[in-house]
């Protein structure tokens, strides 16, 4: 059976309550109450920690302005804020597609995808400490043949959980992000390259919620499916979209 994936995008919230919700959507989807269901939103400023985080990679004390969470994906630390997309995706790998590796490749695979509609060449760098997607600052319109820039930054963080093969958390795209925001961390633990977004890439400010209808499609097809539904939830409150 084809695979139809249901976007749903839920304009600028705060971290906490669409985690815990997306923590509920995993059970519902395990147990086959929901289809694949991917959220799509744009944070309030926060910083979350992974399974592997290093308190030391967080380079600021607590604040009002960011919020600091613990979360139950793999990787370090990273941050979220205005001008990222952020995509959930809460999908059912099995049966056909029980590869961890194969997975996080399809989910860097949407993002290089919406980049090249961008103008931007985004592609991997060989390693576990470089996951994500990544940009040649010498050219970004092309990404390397040899796979290796000389001048690299990340313009894209992928972070995974895995519960009965389905999956939770995602991939986050920097679009129109202040850049300066990544000063308060150490972003994925590594400290000697850069991070930037399209926006700093190519000077165009695209809306996120037109980036996230793209990704969805983007991630659909790689995933071997394709668009079931794209609602937007973004002028509804909190006590009405996670309820």
């Amino acid at each position: 059976m084809e695979r139809a994936l249901r976007g749903l995008w839920l304009g600028r919230r705060r971290y906490a309550p669409v985690h815990a919700w997306m923590a509920r959507l995993v059970e519902a989807r395990a147990l086959g109450e929901i289809g694949d269901t991917v959220l799509m939103v744009e944070h309030e400023p926060v910083i979350t920690l992974g399974r592997g985080a290093k308190r030391e990679h967080v380079l600021v004390g607590p604040s009002d302005a960011v919020d600091l969470e613990e979360t139950g994906r793999g990787g370090d630390v990273t941050f979220h804020g205005p001008g990222q997309l952020v995509v959930y995706p809460v999908v059912d790998l099995s049966p056909e597609r029980c590869d961890v590796r194969r997975y996080v490749g399809d989910l860097a695979g949407a993002m290089i995808d919406v980049l090249a509609e961008h103008g931007v060449g985004g592609g991997q760098v060989a390693g576990s400490a470089n996951v994500g997607v990544w940009v040649d600052l010498d050219r970004p319109s092309a990404w390397p043949d040899d796979d290796a820039p000389r001048a690299r930054a990340k313009v894209g963080a992928i972070g995974v959980r895995l519960s009965r093969w389905v999956a939770s958390h995602g991939f986050a795209l920097n679009v129109t992000t202040d850049l300066a925001s990544f000063a308060m961390i150490v972003p994925c633990g590594i400290s000697e390259h850069g991070v930037t977004s399209i926006e700093a890439l190519t000077g165009a400010r695209p809306a996120l919620r037109d980036v996230a209808e793209r990704a969805l499609a983007h991630l659909a097809a790689r995933l071997g499916g394709r668009v079931g539904s794209f609602d937007d939830a973004s002028d509804l409150d909190d006590e009405r979209v996670f309820t």
